[in-house]
Parts: structure tokens; sequence; C-alpha cells
């Protein structure tokens, strides 16, 4: 007989990592998530961390925190069905639909979550959902759950997402889900041309907004604010808190009834318990010094661009991104592992991203910076790619 757990005992890939020492996931941080964080008691500069706006360690976002715990406690035990939601849930999707022009909102425990109930209420038996073959890995997870067919289209290719609406039939229920800004390539999606296309064959249209919320877009509303879309055009936003909210949850803002149908038929948020209190006032905290002050996202953008001057001077690839994500192409995934560990010896926390979560040969470190980082930080960041890479053969 067959034992379910045998692909378990057979897995060795991680395994065979470990003992080459060129692992470098689970990477086990004993600090606040800062420029600098500690690792088995030793500094390194944190270059790969989603705190875009360094809002984690913030102290009025700890503040909001502490004082939501010392209100509501560590935890509201249930699902906001039924006994866990609160004052302050309430408030946030109000606070968050108006962020985003739109009439309500939604929390989710996750961003994971979020996608997850999204897309799988919505997209039923006979309707297509079609994604960017780029689209977060959660989208596509969402879509598996669905009673619906998902089709893909090649990367920020609008013929290409044509063709693919010219096939499907006329009246069959149609999502176009793309995501804002891309996680992995830093490059942002052609929101208009998706809108005048989707408009085209019927199709509706929802964006996903982790990473561009509160980076993107004259006040950092996003990516329908960066176009100047902000007038119904896209269907449904949707995020996470996870980045520019600096803590956990996940959002979906849209017309009222449509929310209100989600609200009672989004499975990942009805048989979840709600998020903690104290994420949810950092969330409101975090909103709150997004809209007041835009200068920690000059900062960041300013970093940004001298980090990827510098690392595109010494003969790096950082493909087509316009945001604070830089892709630094460094090939294989041997060079890939092997730059991680060069990086790590000399101090630079970064993350190594290899296939099959990148094309074949196209293996990449990625790199953030955070508002709160300092130009000196910047410029080690810039010299240990320097030693690094050509220590491993991929600059010269």
């Amino acid at each position: 007989m067959a034992d379910i757990f045998e692909k378990c005992k057979n897995y060795k890939d991680a395994k065979i990592a470990m003992r080459m020492g060129i692992y470098g996931y689970f990477q086990p941080i004993e600090s606040a998530q800062g420029p600098e964080v500690v690792l088995g008691g030793k500094t390194y500069i944190m270059a790969g961390s989603n705190n875009y706006l360094g809002l984690a360690n913030d102290p009025e976002m700890k503040q909001a925190a502490l004082e939501a715990v010392q209100k509501y406690g560590t935890g509201v035990a249930g699902s906001r069905l039924l006994n866990g939601n609160t004052k302050i849930a309430d408030a946030l999707e109000e606070k968050l639909a108006k962020f985003k022009r739109k009439e309500a909102g939604l929390l989710f425990a996750t961003g994971y979550q979020m996608n997850l109930g999204v897309v799988s209420c919505l997209v039923k038996k006979g309707d297509y959902a079609i994604v960017d073959k780029l689209d977060h890995a959660s989208i596509l997870d969402g879509i598996k759950m669905s009673e619906g067919e998902m089709v893909r289209f090649k990367h920020n290719d609008m013929a290409d997402l044509e063709r693919v609406l010219a096939k499907l039939p006329a009246d069959a229920g149609k999502l176009i889900i793309v995501d804002g800004v891309f996680s992995m390539e830093g490059d942002i999606c052609p929101l208009p041309d998706i809108v005048k296309i989707g408009k085209k064959y019927g199709a509706r249209i929802m964006v996903d907004d982790a990473h561009a919320t509160g980076i993107i877009g004259k006040t950092g509303r996003g990516t329908c604010e960066h176009f100047g879309l902000e007038n119904g055009e896209v269907d449904l936003i949707v995020g996470t808190c996870s980045k520019t909210f600096a803590t956990v949850g996940g959002f979906v803002v849209g017309d009222a009834d449509i929310i209100h149908y989600m609200r009672h038929n989004a499975r990942s948020q009805i048989f979840s318990a709600s998020m903690p209190p104290s994420c949810i006032a950092s969330i409101t905290k975090a909103l709150e010094l997004i809209e007041n002050d835009t200068s920690r996202r000059d900062n960041l953008f300013r970093l940004t661009a001298k980090l990827k001057k510098g690392l595109e001077d010494l003969g790096y690839d950082l493909g087509t991104s316009t945001t604070p994500i830089l892709p630094v192409h460094v090939g294989s995934n041997e060079n890939c592992f092997k730059m991680w560990r060069a990086l790590h010896e000399i101090g630079i926390f970064a993350n190594p991203v290899v296939s099959p979560a990148v094309p074949p040969g196209r293996a990449l470190i990625r790199i953030t910076l955070m508002a709160t980082h300092t130009d000196e930080h910047v410029q080690k960041i810039i010299d240990a790619f320097a030693q690094a890479g050509r220590a491993v053969g991929v600059i010269k």
C-alpha cells in the first residue's frame, strides 16, 4: 500500500542546500524589523524586507498596538461573523474604502486568505478568471479553490490579454486579476490598457495593490491613483497589510453590494478568527501616517534611485522595475545561492529567488530598502554586491 508520507521522506532539496551552507530561508531574526537586524548575535543590513516605509518599528505604531491590547486584549477568540467583530474593525474598513475611493471594504486575517476568499466566492462554474502569468500565488490558489476556470496571459502583454479574452464565451462571467506592482519584478501593470480591453469584452477588473499601497500614486493610494483611474474603472482593489501597513491582514474594497456579498460568502473570512485588535490598531495608525506625511515615501524612492544606479553601474541587470523592488538578476540557481551566501558573509540580509519561482536562468536576489535606511547603508549594500558579484563571477 502507498504511504502518503513517502513524498516527505523523499524530499531532499532543502536538506542538500543546508548541508552545502547555501540555504537562505527561514532565517531566525532576533530583533525588530529595522534597517539593521540581528541573526545569531551578528548585525546585518536588512535589504530584503517588505517594511517599505519602516513602520514596523515606528513608535506611534507600537503605541497604537499597545493601547489596543490594553483595551481589547490579545485576541477576539472568534470569527467576525459571530463573536469576533470589533468597533475598530468596522471603522478601519470604512477608512480603507475612503482611502481607496470605494464605497465599502472588508478585512481578512491575512493577505493570502483575502485572495483565497475574494476570488473563490466570486468565480463560479462557467466563469473565467483571466490572470497575468506573474500574478501572486494567492490569486492562483483562490482560482483553484473556485468552481471557475483560469486562463493566463503573458506578463503585461496586452495583445495576449486580448487574444485570450477573444476566445472566451461572450456570455460568460469574466474577472481580470492583476498585480498592481509585481512582487518579484518591481514593474507596474499597464492598467489603462487593461481597463480598455476589459470593457471591450465585458470583463470586470480586480487589482492587487499589495506592493502598491502607500508606495505609488501621488498620495500613496496605489495603482489606480498612479494612473488616474479612481472613478470606477476598476471594480475591486485588494491588498495585504504586511507591507507598508507593517503588520498582518488583508482587505478588499469595492461597491457596497459586492462587499456585502463577500462578507457573507467568502469562506476564508467567515471561518477564520478576526485579526488581533493590536493589528487593526496598527493598520489604522499606518493609514493615518501615510495620508498625512509623504516624507517616508519620498526618502524611500530617493534611496532606491541611489541603490539602483550603483548596482547598474556595476553591470547588474535589474529588469524593468520602476518601484522600490529591485530584482538583481544573477543567472542560474547555483549563482543565486552563491551570491546569497557571499552577501550573507559580508553582512547583508537579502532574499534568493530561484526557479521555478522565476524562469530558468533568471534567478535573482530581491532587494528592497526601507524609508529608514541611510545613505551609508545603501553604499554598504552597493559595495557588498561589488565584492560578492566579482567573487561569484556574476560581474567583472
